[in-house]
């Protein structure tokens, strides 16, 4: 089989995944021992210390006079410039990207918000030899990804501005050139109810995105479906994405 990211070792997979895991228990516990997190991930002591450290170093975490960990100015700055997810999120959504999946044959990712970046929390990968990767843990500039670009459109305008104090940071060739492409193109995502990322954030990927919006509207995250440019026209994205806004209200009314 081919895989357009490459060949993923397992564990730095893996590594992401638990520590997103303990990022998400910071944020809705406030407070962690490394008995805890040992327990919660059913890991040795020491893997669990080595993951409080990496997220102390990285400011997700902080660790007190107690040796309690304690969410750190990273994560408080995140908590401050969006709304989180939930922590079940993640459990909630899987069987959704895996229904997915298997419909329309790509690869599927869930995504959120960190800052003016977009992360990936989890992913299924399609069923075809020639697919995409999923890139659980991995974080890209929001605006060229099409999810990332989903959740900017749905931000007001004075936030959307606070994230891009500079302008945009220069990408890839076809990611928009200026903040003033950038808002031209969310006019277009809000009307559409979905964004497009066309070889922006990976050359030979193409993807479209949605958001997905808890009970109150508020959008929280975004279901991505992304596959090899070979196989996914223009056309083909617009296909996709009926599926896909289907898909993300599926998970919005789950949460």
């Amino acid at each position: 089989m081919e895989n357009l990211d490459g060949p993923g070792p397992s564990y730095p997979v893996s590594g992401a995944g638990n520590a997103l895991r303990v990022v998400r228990l910071l944020h809705e516990l406030d407070e962690l021992r490394v008995m805890d997190v040992a327990d919660r991930l059913g890991v040795a002591r020491s893997t669990a210390h080595r993951i409080l450290a990496m997220l102390v170093h990285e400011g997700f975490a902080a660790q007190d006079r107690r040796k309690v960990y304690r969410p750190g100015p990273a994560l408080q700055a995140i908590r401050g410039s969006q709304a989180a997810p939930p922590p079940d999120l993640i459990t909630i959504a899987h069987p959704h990207l895996q229904r997915l999946a298997d419909a329309v044959r790509e690869t599927t990712h869930l995504m959120v918000l960190e800052g003016n970046g977009a992360r990936f929390l989890d992913g299924v990968e399609g069923p075809q030899a020639l697919r995409v990767s999923y890139r659980t843990g991995t974080l890209l500039p929001a605006h060229v990804t099409s999810g990332g670009k989903a959740l900017l459109a749905a931000m007001p305008a004075d936030r959307l501005l606070a994230l891009y104090p500079n302008g945009l940071p220069e990408d890839g060739a076809k990611a928009p050139k200026d903040f003033e492409s950038l808002m031209n193109e969310l006019v277009a995502v809000r009307r559409d109810g979905y964004a497009t990322n066309r070889q922006e954030s990976e050359r030979g990927v193409h993807a479209v995105g949605a958001c997905v919006r808890d009970r109150t509207g508020t959008a929280i995250a975004a279901v991505v479906v992304a596959a090899p440019s070979v196989r996914c026209t223009r056309a083909r994205l617009a296909e996709l994405s009926r599926p896909l806004l289907t898909t993300a209200r599926d998970i919005g009314q789950d949460l």
